[in-house]
């Protein structure tokens, strides 16, 4: 049955985060020094996130994308994931990963049926790659990306676009595409880095990026985006793969958002910008029925905002100082 918000958006994709912790220390997304991470006991734990996850899919859920911080940095992930994958009604199950730890695991993945990895990748140069992660892991992550290719796992690579700092890698990524099937994504900048730092003007909008990429590649084609698709997607000629512009500081897709997203915690998040809507894990460890669980997903669902800078508005009384890693992505 399809589920619907009080926008009459259609929500079938939920984000699952299950961990906080990374083992990168990327500059736009945490300090230096890393964040305050939670207590294992207050993080959800794969029984509680499976019950919700089946209670989601008799609701209308039916993709389901694993985030954190990292996610195989959490012990026993592949077994739970076993688990996610034979829910009924969910019909996908993606996973956003930096790569470092995940080689070992891509033949278990594609064995389970994982439907596609989001690898994510800022720069090919192993120099910028260690200055934007302050970890040497570059070599990990480009085994990953192969072994993905290997196992003919449907690849995109996540690139965050930053002034003065990987604005040059735009290019040689894109050059991916020429020789392997993979989607390479360019993505806005965001707020969220744990320092409270906000963007006054972001100078690398989407609009400066496709025209950085029209420049080099005057045959550029834009090709159909899916309905609820957060990224401008283009094609070209010659290439396997494809390339995608993905607003999320702009926030232009806001108006087809199919996403809600749990945070490791146990919040709920139906809005990127909000700050969570709802402490599911209270209500889980209260002994909350099925039913109950349901209707208090139901009524956060009735209260949606309408978009990214109206969820901002209602939850921010502050500086925005939120941790990507500990959003979920």
């Amino acid at each position: 049955m399809p589920l619907f918000d009080n926008h009459g958006r259609s929500i079938n994709y939920l984000r699952l985060a299950v961990t906080d912790r990374c083992n990168l220390r990327c500059f736009y997304c945490m300090p230096a020094e890393g964040i305050s991470y939670v207590p294992k006991m207050e993080l959800l734990t794969y029984e509680e996130m499976e019950r919700l996850v089946r209670i989601l899919a008799e609701m209308g859920i039916s993709k389901v994308r694993i985030t954190g911080g990292e996610p195989f940095v959490r012990r026993d992930l592949v077994g739970f994931l076993h688990k996610l994958v034979g829910i009924p009604g969910i019909d996908e199950v993606h996973i956003t990963t930096n790569g470092v730890l995940t080689t070992p695991y891509v033949a278990e993945l594609k064995a389970m049926g994982i439907t596609s990895v989001n690898l994510s990748l800022d720069t090919f140069d192993r120099q910028r790659f260690q200055e934007i992660t302050r970890r040497d892991e570059f070599d990990r992550v480009l085994d990953c990306f192969h072994a993905l290719l290997d196992h003919n796992i449907p690849t995109k690579i996540n690139a965050v676009v930053m002034e003065g700092r990987n604005t040059q890698d735009i290019v040689p990524l894109t050059e991916l595409t020429r020789q392997y099937p993979v989607s390479v994504r360019f993505i806005e900048e965001m707020p969220f880095n744990g320092k409270g730092s906000h963007y006054p003007v972001l100078v690398w909008t989407h609009r400066k990026i496709l025209e950085v990429l029209q420049q080099h590649y005057p045959t550029i084609e834009k090709i159909p985006d899916s309905p609820t698709s957060t990224s401008y997607n283009y094609q070209i000629p010659g290439h396997q793969g494809t390339v995608g512009i993905i607003a999320a500081f702009s926030r232009t897709f806001c108006g087809t958002c199919n996403r809600i997203r749990l945070t490791a915690q146990g919040t709920l998040k139906t809005c990127l910008y909000d700050q969570g809507v709802m402490d599911i894990k209270k209500i889980l460890r209260e002994g909350a029925s099925d039913d109950l669980i349901r209707q208090a997903f139901a009524q956060a669902f009735r209260n949606r905002a309408k978009d990214g800078f109206e969820a901002e508005q209602q939850y921010r009384q502050q500086s925005v100082s939120e941790s990507m890693s500990t959003i979920g992505g």
